[in-house]
């Protein structure tokens, strides 16, 4: 993907890099009113099955993920546990994380979900999104991602009428600098 940064990528220039993005960049490419219309479009979507979608958007990596070159999909799965998406009833909370530095998007899905999807499948889901992110797109990339997981969640997770529905995770994205 243009603009990400690979394996080899030297470990100073990944500190420097994310490095130069903060919470403040975080705002600026998804300002309070995106952030709102995300966390409804998590709500929405969490009204017609029994999952949880969790948001998080990462300006960069913490010193400690780029000084053990650890990748977005490590931190996506410490968050995953961090802010106990694992912890639902049936086992189906997503965590889609996106790391501006690299412009990468990560969904992390419990097992509940993530046996009932093949690894094709959540690739051709990503893939899908990448292109929003490579060109900047978030809001739309990040909608995509709600959407599609939502699909999922629907597909395998279906709520009939009158089953009870807790929110078990809050439905607003979360940043972090």
């Amino acid at each position: 993907m243009p603009g990400s940064i690979g394996p080899k990528t030297s470990r100073l220039w990944r500190f420097i890099h994310h490095g130069f993005f903060s919470r403040r960049h975080v705002r600026r490419v998804l300002d309070d009113a995106v952030m709102k219309r995300l966390q409804a479009l998590v709500r929405e979507s969490e009204s017609r099955h029994s999952g949880e979608i969790r948001i998080v958007v990462e300006a960069g990596l913490p010193n400690s993920y780029l000084w053990k070159r650890l990748s977005a999909r490590d931190r996506a799965i410490t968050l995953f546990g961090k802010l106990r998406v694992w912890d639902t009833e049936h086992n189906n909370g997503v965590l889609i994380y996106l790391l501006l530095a690299e412009r990468r998007i990560e969904i992390v899905a419990d097992r509940g979900l993530d046996r009932q999807v093949s690894i094709i499948e959540w690739h051709n889901l990503l893939g899908d999104m990448r292109a929003e992110f490579a060109a900047g797109h978030f809001e739309q990339g990040l909608a995509a991602a709600v959407a599609a997981v939502g699909g999922l969640l629907r597909q395998h997770f279906p709520l009939a009428a009158g089953d009870p529905n807790p929110n078990e995770l809050p439905d607003a994205p979360l940043r972090l600098g």
